[in-house]
């Protein structure tokens, strides 16, 4: 196990970089709402579902930057099971926080599309069906990391249950080329019209930087409290009759 020293040493140069990921997080923000603004503005109606459409500038990033914060999942879990550094578990499960909230707001901005453009705010159609089982499955994981005390152990069972509930990610990706699906295909900027291109990468660009702001702002919390809980356990451990007289 890491001693609280290491620990203590790794923590210090994150907390050192508060200022450098806050201005990350600014910028992110200052760039969606800017972002926002230019897409509403500036693109006209779609022909077929209006100004609703516009709901992409959103819905569409959201959805890609879940997929990116569920591969560093899958990394950091994996660099766990290699390494056994349960700073490599902190990370993970500080991706696996951001990437749930970002695939929740990916189903209900669907939700809101789905009602005027299908008639209902539901159907369990493959990219909808994947989609929530990739959402429940980071709510199972995030819920396992809180019946489990022992550290190791919990990050052993969260490195395999995160790299499980990553290889849905492909499946979600897919599911719309894959079955027979409701759900339009996958949008890009290669197939929009060029008035839609520039909102969606500067809102998928905004939303990167708040997503890189929020697993730093939640790994560096993370590390903090990990080292003082420990901390506190080798006071207590020197308290005792028994403990240690370092």
């Amino acid at each position: 196990m890491e001693s609280v020293v290491n620990r203590a040493a790794t923590a210090a140069p994150m907390a050192s970089r508060e200022v450098r990921w806050t201005t990350v997080g600014v910028a992110g923000l200052v760039l969606l709402v800017a972002a926002q603004v230019y897409g509403v503005l500036t693109s006209p109606p779609d022909r077929d579902m209006g100004h609703l459409q516009k709901i992409m500038y959103v819905h569409v990033p959201a959805a890609w930057n879940a997929m990116l914060a569920f591969l560093l999942v899958a990394l950091a879990s994996l660099r766990y099971l290699w390494k056994g550094r349960l700073a490599d578990d902190l990370l993970a499960a500080s991706a696996a926080e951001v990437g749930m909230l970002l695939t929740g707001l990916t189903l209900a901005l669907g939700m809101i599309w789905g009602k005027p453009t299908w008639g209902i705010w539901w159907t369990w159609e493959p990219r909808l069906t994947s989609t929530a089982v990739l959402f429940f499955m980071f709510v199972a994981y995030l819920i396992l990391r809180t019946f489990v005390d022992d550290a190791e152990r919990r990050a052993q069972w969260s490195a395999v249950v995160g790299l499980l509930g990553a290889l849905n990610v492909p499946i979600v990706y897919m599911s719309v080329r894959w079955w027979r699906t409701l759900h339009q295909m996958q949008s890009s900027p290669m197939t929009l019209d060029s008035s839609y291109t520039w909102p969606l990468r500067a809102n998928a660009v905004a939303l990167m930087l708040l997503m890189a702001y929020a697993v730093a702002h939640r790994y560096r919390s993370a590390l903090m409290t990990q080292t003082a809980d420990e901390l506190m356990d080798r006071l207590a451990l020197k308290g005792t009759p028994g403990g240690s007289r370092a």
